[in-house]
């Protein structure tokens, strides 16, 4: 019985950490994360709906290679067929991608659309500037709050209190993350200081070039809560492979006390906010 008990409380604070940590990169990894998006759950379903054409098409180019090799090789074969014309094969191969190439724009043009058409106005505007080799944030409101995120140093974790590697990864965590609030519209202006960078976020579907002098648009609108991580995808010097993005979503009422006090307060603030969520985080896992 306290086998089971155990097992039990085991499985609700991994449920728990799990929820706090929301999604992230893990090793040898092949698949994507999971969507914390209604975009990047499309785009999950329409990768999954490719492979149902990619699969067999693969496999069947294989096996009419493997055919052609064993029947018409030169030894069994010595008169090969002089055939310069098949109607019947002329019009399978070409109705045939026809008709699969429409089986695949239909919803890909639909998801398009979906990405490119939020459904409801934006309540937060943010604006993402690309540097070599971090990110400024500021939001645009009418008291704007702006702040630099950089890549966190080890030597600085023990400082800010991020010193759990499970939930801020080596390589991926920074100092400042961009706090939204969950179920919310989010529009992203994304623009670069000096050369081209990217800004992605794997779990939200998006992925927009950062270009000097130009600003291009993106939207998400987090369903979960969690930290989530992304990077530069845009090849920009010597340091792109150390230019994390992190995305941190709470509460409505968690970002606006956090919202509020990093106008005065950027650390304080979001030590402040590591502590509720932590705390939150703790109860909930000794409640189970």
């Amino acid at each position: 019985m306290r086998k089971i008990i155990a097992g039990g409380a085991g499985v609700a604070t991994f449920l728990s950490t799990a929820a706090a940590l929301a999604d992230q990169p893990h090793p040898w990894q092949w698949r994507f994360q999971e969507p914390a998006t209604s975009i990047m759950s499309e785009i999950e379903w329409f990768e999954a709906y490719t492979l149902w054409f990619i699969v067999p098409i693969t496999l069947l180019v294989l096996a009419l290679l493997a055919y052609c090799v064993i029947r018409f090789r030169a030894s069994v074969n010595p008169t090969p067929s002089r055939t310069s014309h098949n109607t019947t094969i002329e019009l399978i191969w070409t109705l045939g991608p026809v008709l699969i190439l429409l089986a695949i724009a239909i919803p890909s043009f639909q998801l398009l659309t979906a990405q490119y058409s939020p459904p409801e106005e934006s309540k937060i505007t943010v604006k993402a500037t690309g540097n070599q080799w971090n990110w400024d944030y500021e939001y645009q409101t009418e008291e704007p709050l702006s702040f630099n995120s950089a890549i966190l140093q080890d030597a600085d974790r023990a400082a800010i209190g991020k010193e759990d590697r499970a939930v801020y990864p080596r390589l991926l965590a920074v100092d400042n993350e961009l706090v939204v609030p969950v179920n919310t519209q989010v529009r992203v202006l994304v623009t670069a200081a000096d050369v081209i960078h990217s800004f992605a976020m794997p779990a939200f579907g998006i992925k927009s070039d950062a270009v000097p002098g130009r600003i291009n648009e993106t939207w998400f609108n987090a369903q979960k809560e969690g930290i989530f991580y992304g990077q530069c995808s845009e090849l920009c010097g010597k340091d792109h492979a150390f230019m994390p993005i992190a995305i941190r979503v709470v509460n409505q009422a968690q970002y606006d006390a956090w919202f509020a006090a990093a106008k005065a307060d950027l650390p304080g603030a979001n030590k402040a906010l590591m502590a509720e969520i932590e705390g939150t985080s703790k109860v909930a896992a000794a409640g189970n």
